[in-house]
């Protein structure tokens, strides 16, 4: 992966970490050492004492797991749950609008990884831009849903056992609210913070609360917290959504012209210009968005007995945003097709396009040119989006005797994601002449533009106007029980059984007739009637931190769709002769449902004992479970769609053994072995096929409902030396091999004589009048299918370590570090010929092969001090590219590197009152995507640093 910015980063935590060193320095006489009886009776607190605890956590596992304890009662050292988990060897995050979103863990994505929160799986999804995924349709958890200070403790258990429910390749998160019956008094927690990013210019606020009590002699207690934040973001950068040649836009650039004088022929020598890539949609984008978020817990214990204790969680997060997005681009350089008379003075494409000048690097890329004849374009698109996540769980143990134990979870949640509100509207402009971009600057290129008029509304037309309203809703109920009994103090039994519900459904509504025939380009006379000139804005382009070439725009005129929503009555279906009705019939593969019944059992023995006087632990046990998998979906019958349904069964059997050695005191080998299984993605399993047009966008997607899960055996083995309190030195190496994948088969052909057997109108029909779409015109196909897999292996590396042993008030500091590398051989397959084909091994998408962490503190009685890095190496998105043509290879889509710096300060001025000052995304890193071995860029957004100042005041 090529990589960017990567000596300022490391620069800039290094400064941070002689910052925290100078806090040593620098720290008041009170945290002298007062004397060895003192210093032995001293009570760790505070963050280095939750490292403490976590350290003994690990240890005394039998199954593999790392976990994140709170420094103080619901304070995390982190904003964000998924930044928190980055710290755990082998995570590494996504980020999407400057916050992590998704994890990935030993190399394996987010759909791979379960996530349990107060021990019940559940699933939150949100929606993003489109670089981001859009709305989230898969089982990909989305952190990004709750505030970190409703959680106080996170486990990431990166081996199995027959205990843990299934459904795991990666690895399973617990996340775990706090409970009344762990605090022996009333306890009070307040917290209050300003937020400012430096890009956008706003303060935004933050505040969390908890409260805390128990009666009945601490028979029975009460806990309620509750958090909210706002924040107003910027995202600005630019984008080409993707590189492709002109070859793949028939005729081409520097089309011949017809006897009529319309440019309809492929242009011999306009050959070395057509195979080169270039930039679908040169562009610049700007993001204002803004974030509310509430979350909320509550928890009710019963201990009636020391016997019998009844739990009672309730979980509530509500994610609200609105997000506008503005872009100038150039559309018609992935606009193909013959011009006609109707289209040649307006929006006909690349065929009108004249190459006037042209520069070609090496490795076949059109970096940078000049044309006549483009079209431009600038949209506005704007979402409104929430999704509400509530969770109730009850939770039983009871001790019949010493030997004979009972727990039973029941529960239900709910993810309710709602984007009611996405809506778009561009204005174009024809035929500019002397427009030129230029790549050979950096990721950001400049861009003239000619003839154009950018600031006349007089200048442009409305040309689309978009509504896409979708909703995507998880639902979970689940009960288990389980039952353990110790034969011996050396030997005990477990054993119990689960039900699990889930439901999937997610809708999408477009502009519609009733007909799969796409609407968007429909505009009415009145509606085109009305001048621009009343519903436009002036969009200013914030340069800072961006490295913008000199020479680009500051400023374009783009839709207001603030004014154009009343105006042209767009929430209004009957307006304008039904113009902005909805309907699903456009957008038919995002309209589907998925439902599993999953029941299983488990058996399982734990032991622990001594062999050749060498003590050992550990268990090893079977899972069984049973899966009903009913999906729906619409396919196409002689043209037409219709709705179709499937269901199937299929079941897994899931040994699994772990083994802790202690062949020394202190120092522990893990080993363990199982075979695990992760169902495959949603949108995988989908019967039919569905027909989408977007823009210059055409897709043909077939699903499969047949497809078995992803099945892997999973080794492992770690050492780990506890040399001393609180410290640690170890070791893990991990292989997993992957016997049953899925994969998405790929093919860009012409919807004549295409692979799934559809016949041209239904092409004719989903193109409406879209500039460049006919059944002549280049579409992809694809269908997921079950492939062999392959092999994943790799190790990590852990330090932990309080300077303990340094001199005078340097024994205050201490450092955490990790470091992970992981590899993979997968075997990817398209269909060439009508023939499966592997067509390459590469990585495993969404593996980094390199990711480390690494975080010095300080703390004393009055001070606390970090300064934490992130480091996530570049990782594979697609492969083969999704503009993968013979002509110009595009061997993979992509992500680059990315180094996140935070750091952080606290004062504790007494007992009841602490004032901190935070400092996040200190790199102002970029998000950075990119087609190919060329490392082209795609999307290339920054989010500004932040930095946070607070109070917090404990009862």
């Amino acid at each position: 992966m090529v990589r960017y910015r990567s000596t300022h980063a490391r620069a800039l935590f290094a400064g941070a970490s002689l910052a925290v060193l100078g806090m040593a320095a620098a720290a008041p006489a009170v945290a002298q050492d007062k004397g060895g009886a003192e210093v032995e009776e001293l009570v760790v607190t505070g963050f280095r004492s939750s490292l403490q605890e976590a350290l003994v956590l690990k240890r005394d596992s039998a199954v593999a797991a790392d976990t994140i304890l709170a420094e103080d009662i619901g304070k995390f050292p982190d904003l964000n749950l998924s930044e928190s988990i980055q710290r755990i060897s082998g995570v590494a995050i996504t980020r999407d609008g400057g916050e992590g979103r998704n994890i990935s863990v030993r190399g394996l994505g987010a759909q791979f990884t379960r996530v349990r929160i107060n021990g019940m799986e559940a699933l939150t999804t949100a929606g993003g831009s489109d670089a981001s995924g859009g709305t989230n349709r898969g089982r990909s958890f989305d952190f990004n849903i709750f505030a970190s200070d409703l959680f106080n403790s996170i486990t990431v258990q990166k081996t199995t056992s027959a205990e843990t429910e299934e459904g795991s390749l990666g690895a399973t998160v617990d996340l775990a609210t706090a409970h009344p019956l762990d605090y022996n008094h009333f306890t009070f927690v307040a917290s209050a913070q300003g937020s400012h990013n430096e890009l956008s210019g706003d303060t935004s606020p933050r505040a969390a609360a908890m409260i805390a009590n128990t009666w009945g002699d601490g028979t029975f207690g009460a806990l309620l917290s509750v958090a909210y934040s706002k924040r107003n973001l910027l995202d600005v950068g630019t984008s080409t959504v993707r590189w492709a040649p002109g070859t793949s836009f028939s005729p081409g650039f520097d089309a011949v012209n017809n006897a009529a004088g319309l440019p309809t022929t492929v242009n011999a020598a306009a050959a070395a210009n057509n195979a080169a890539l270039h930039p679908r949609f040169p562009r610049f984008d700007r993001y204002d968005q803004e974030q509310e978020r509430l979350g909320a817990t509550l928890s009710l214990q019963w201990k009636p007995s020391d016997q019998t204790l009844v739990t009672f969680d309730a979980l509530y997060a509500d994610l609200k945003s609105n997000r506008e997005e503005t872009y100038l681009e150039a559309p018609s350089f992935s606009v193909g097709g013959a011009c006609t008379a109707a289209n040649v003075n307006t929006s006909c494409g690349i065929a009108d396009t004249n190459v006037l000048s042209s520069t070609i690097n090496s490795q076949g890329v059109m970096v940078a040119g000049t044309f006549n004849d483009v079209d431009l374009r600038v949209e506005d698109r704007y979402d409104e989006l929430e999704t509400k996540f509530s969770q109730y769980t009850l939770d039983l143990s009871h001790e019949f005797s010493d030997s004979l134990r009972l727990h039973a979870v029941a529960g239900h949640s709910k993810s309710d994601h709602n984007n009611p509100v996405q809506t778009t509207l561009t204005f174009d402009q024809f035929n500019v002449d002397g427009y030129s971009y230029d790549y050979t600057k950096g990721r950001v290129p400049l861009i003239t533009y000619g003839t154009a008029n950018l600031n006349s509304p007089s200048a442009w037309a409305l040309t689309q106007v978009r509504l896409r309203p979708q909703t995507a809703v998880n639902t979970y109920d689940t009960f288990q029980s389980d039952v353990t009994f110790d034969l011996s103090d050396n030997l005990t039994l477990k054993g119990g059984v689960s039900w699990k519900k889930y439901d999937f459904e997610t809708t999408e509504l477009r502009r519609s007739i009733g007909t799969t025939t796409n609407q968007e380009t429909v505009i009415p006379a009145a509606v085109a009637a009305i001048p621009l000139s009343s519903y436009y804005k002036i969009v200013n382009f914030p340069a800072d931190g961006l490295g913008l070439p000199s020479g680009n725009v500051s400023s374009w005129l783009a839709p207001n769709y603030q004014v154009a929503q009343s105006l042209l009555q767009l929430s209004d279906p009957t307006a304008f002769g039904g113009a902005w009705k909805l309907g699903k019939e456009p957008s038919l593969g995002n309209n589907r449902g998925v439902s599993e019944e999953d029941k299983s059992w488990f058996v399982q023995g734990d032991f622990k004992g001594d062999v050749l006087g060498v003590p050992v632990r550990g268990n090893v046990g079977v899972r069984y479970v049973k899966t009903q998998q009913d999906s729906s979906g619409y396919a196409y019958l002689s043209g037409a769609p219709v709705a179709v349904s499937a269901s199937r069964t299929y079941d897994d059997t899931l040994p699994s053994a772990n083994l802790v050695i202690e062949p020394t005191d202190n120092f522990l080998i893990r080993m363990a072995a199982a075979k695990t299984m992760s169902r495959p993605d949603l949108g995988s399993l989908t019967p039919g096929a569905t027909v989408s047009v977007s823009g210059a966008t055409r897709t043909v997607s077939a699903g499969n409902p047949n497809l078995d899960p992803f099945r892997a055996k999973a080794y492992d083995v770690s050492f780990e030396w506890y040399y001393q309190p609180g410290a640690l030195v170890s070791v893990a190496l991990f292989q997993k091999d992957i016997d049953s994948f899925v994969q998405t088969l790929s093919t860009t052909t012409t919807f004549t004589g295409n692979p799934f057997g559809l016949p041209d109108s239904v092409a004719v029909a989903a193109c409406g009048a879209t500039s460049g779409c006919s059944p002549s015109a280049t579409w992809a196909f694809t269908t997921p299918v079950n492939t062999p897999g392959g092999k994943l292996k790799g190790y990590e590396i852990s330090f932990q370590q309080p300077l303990k042993f340094l001199p005078g008030l340097l024994s205050n500091l201490g450092v955490l570090a990790n470091y992970t590398r992981v590899e993979s051989d997968i075997d990817y397959y398209a269909t060439v010929g009508g023939v499966v084909t592997k067509v390459a091994t590469e990585q495993l998408t969404n593996l980094s092969q390199t990711s480390y962490n690494l975080t010095v503190y300080y703390e004393d009685e009055k001070w606390s001090a970090r300064a934490s890095a992130a480091y996530r190496d570049g990782y594979l998105t697609r492969v083969l590219g999704q503009e993968n043509t013979a002509v110009a290879p595009v061997a993979y889509d992509g992500t680059n590197e990315t180094f996140n710096v935070d750091a952080s300060i606290t004062y504790t001025l007494n007992d009841h009152l602490k004032f901190s000052l935070e400092g996040v995304n200190l790199t102002d890193e970029f998000q950075d995507q990119f087609n190919g071995v060329q490392n082209l860029p795609t999307f290339y957004h920054h989010t500004g640093r932040e930095v946070l100042f607070g109070v917090r005041y404990t009862y």
